[in-house]
């Protein structure tokens, strides 16, 4: 049986100051009714944002569902359910009318209005604000009050996952008017106190809240970038929760009396090359980069078994759409080589930049290396620092990683991620033929049309993008025994960063 003090030796001892930087630990108070859950991700930064709008990182997703709440909420299905939105209703997918609860209060105690919820989903089509979820906001024609507890919602085309994009995380609900989100106020189950980014936040229960009452007294978050040194904090108890373990410590853990929080999900890190760069554009290039990737070494050596084989496109298998006569992708040097050769690669050198911010990067990042050896092209590694990747490097080096989280629908991800102006569309691969059927899927009631429609983009991305997905990833969370509550939710790890609610520090 191996204890804490054996786990601590297997991780290496690292100890807490191998990770914290500009992050750290509160000092001493008094334990609050209800009692104080601590918790550690992994990735935060100075960019950290309160704008619902503008989330982008675990850390933002985490502070910005203990504050807020969406028109609809996902349940562990991707299913939407009814959060400030009573009911939405519509006869055409096209003209949308939303009924609000009517018993919602914001932490300053002001009454959630239709006018709170037109100027929320508006301010998404002002550049300025620079929301992530801008492209989705475009499809709106109009949004507008239909009386004093309705919000009409016209599109400009058909949508029938338009309750499903309303629970994405940047379409939280904020006051009317809110442009200062340094002191934020929401419907949320917690009520921000502290929010200093980049360090921590630290939030307080909301005895009003809407949905259920809260029995976390207290939720304190903040960064430990290091594995080892958040995985101490765990084992030491100086926090209670922490977010993307190393899988090859997960049995360890377990072991040592800590729960694991396990979620299957269509997440990914991925290979990005521009194809707006002359060595990484080139066609043969990419057919022969994407044959690097050794899948199985990967998900065993790497992931231990948490995560499924991919195929350089992102519907997982358990996607609805997912289209199985997509070929299998296989790993084969020999045949990358010969791309290599007509691409004129043959003998090259180029820098791959990898990350901590990137799930796994920096070892799948090793396997590329050696298996292009074989095949006549020399990837020299550059890491560089979580802090920033996402701002200086994500999008910008010609060849690096990325690390997508699940999302809900494939037109949310195609979106996203692979339509001509998508926002994130990190190999900058542009295809009309794919725009038109994401725009004719949306709109298309026949599902066995709406299922050949998404098999051909997936076609179309496998063969023609600059993106490698290798996987699709388990999210792995270790916690306290004594927290309860938790469970996988397909949106991602920490309960789909939205544990506050549901969950309770047992004995507090």
């Amino acid at each position: 049986m191996i204890g804490r003090r054996d786990a601590i030796r297997l991780i290496g001892g690292g100890g807490l100051s191998l990770g914290l930087g500009a992050c750290g630990f509160s000092p001493a108070r008094p334990e609050p009714a209800g009692g104080r859950l601590r918790v550690a991700v992994a990735v935060s930064s100075t960019a950290d944002t309160m704008d619902p709008a503008r989330q982008t990182v675990v850390s933002d997703f985490c502070r910005c569902a203990m504050v807020y709440d969406g028109l609809t909420r996902l349940d562990e299905h991707f299913r939407p359910q009814p959060a400030l939105a009573e009911s939405i209703e519509t006869s055409d997918a096209r003209d949308w009318s939303i009924r609000l609860r009517r018993d919602v209060r914001f932490h300053d105690g002001s009454m959630l209005t239709v006018a709170d919820v037109v100027y929320s989903l508006k301010r998404h089509l002002d550049p300025a604000v620079g929301s992530k979820a801008r492209i989705f906001a475009e499809q709106f024609a109009s949004i507008r009050a239909d009386g004093p507890d309705h919000v009409r919602i016209t599109l400009k085309s058909p949508n029938s996952d338009l309750p499903t994009i309303l629970g994405i995380s940047q379409f939280q609900i904020i006051r009317d008017g809110t442009r200062d989100f340094h002191h934020p106020i929401g419907t949320g189950p917690m009520r921000m106190v502290e929010f200093t980014p980049g360090v921590r936040s630290i939030a307080v229960r909301w005895p009003e809240y809407w949905r259920r009452q809260v029995r976390l007294g207290e939720v304190e978050l903040f960064c430990i970038s290091d594995d080892n040194a958040r995985i101490n904090a765990l084992l030491s108890g100086d926090v209670d929760l922490i977010h993307a373990i190393n899988p090859r410590i997960a049995s360890h853990l377990e072991r040592a009396g800590f729960d694991l929080l396990v979620t299957k999900s269509g997440g990914y890190t991925n290979l990005i090359a521009r194809l707006d760069q002359k060595q990484t554009g080139n066609r043969d290039f990419i057919q022969g980069l994407k044959l690097l990737l050794d899948r199985e070494t990967m998900r065993s050596a790497i992931f231990r078994g948490y995560a499924t084989i991919g195929n350089d496109q992102p519907i997982a298998p358990t996607n609805p759409y997912f289209d199985p006569s997509v070929p299998q992708r296989a790993f084969d040097p020999d045949r990358a080589r010969h791309h290599f050769a007509r691409a004129g690669m043959i003998g090259a050198r180029l820098p791959i930049v990898t990350s901590t911010a990137a799930d796994k990067s920096d070892d799948m990042a090793v396997l590329i290396q050696n298996a292009g050896r074989r095949a006549g092209v020399q990837f020299d590694i550059r890491r560089v620092p979580s802090d920033g990747y996402w701002t200086n490097s994500w999008m910008k080096v010609p060849l690096g990683f990325g690390n997508t989280n699940p999302r809900p629908t494939a037109d949310i991800v195609f979106t996203q991620f692979f339509a001509s102006d998508a926002p994130w569309n990190e190999s900058g691969w542009k295809n009309p033929r794919f725009d038109s059927l994401l725009v004719a899927a949306r709109g298309e009631t026949d599902e066995a049309r709406r299922k050949s429609l998404y098999g051909e983009m997936q076609h179309l991305v496998h063969d023609q993008s600059g993106i490698g997905i290798p996987l699709f990833l388990s999210l792995l969370d270790a916690h306290s025994p004594r927290l309860k509550g938790l469970q996988p939710m397909a949106q991602g790890g920490l309960m789909g960063f939205d544990f506050t609610a549901d969950t309770w520090l047992e004995g507090a």
